[in-house]
């Protein structure tokens, strides 16, 4: 599943990113712990950030998704 920038409604920053999410079960994992999710070590039951489709990232501004 992508994310598109423009409607998702859970979103958080970090380190000067936007990283949006779908839904707010996603968005309070990778706030309580960024760079967990971005060094790829979520562990099992959760993919990587890198891994996990439906998160999507821009820097400050829509137009990037993944």
């Amino acid at each position: 599943m992508q994310v598109d920038e423009r409607t998702a409604r859970f979103t958080s920053q970090h380190e000067g990113k936007t990283y949006y999410f779908c839904g707010p079960g996603c968005k309070r994992a990778f706030d309580a712990d960024p760079e967990r999710y971005l060094r790829g070590d979520a562990g099992e039951g959760h993919p990587s950030h890198h891994d996990h489709g439906h998160h999507a990232h821009g820097h400050g501004s829509p137009g990037v998704t993944r």
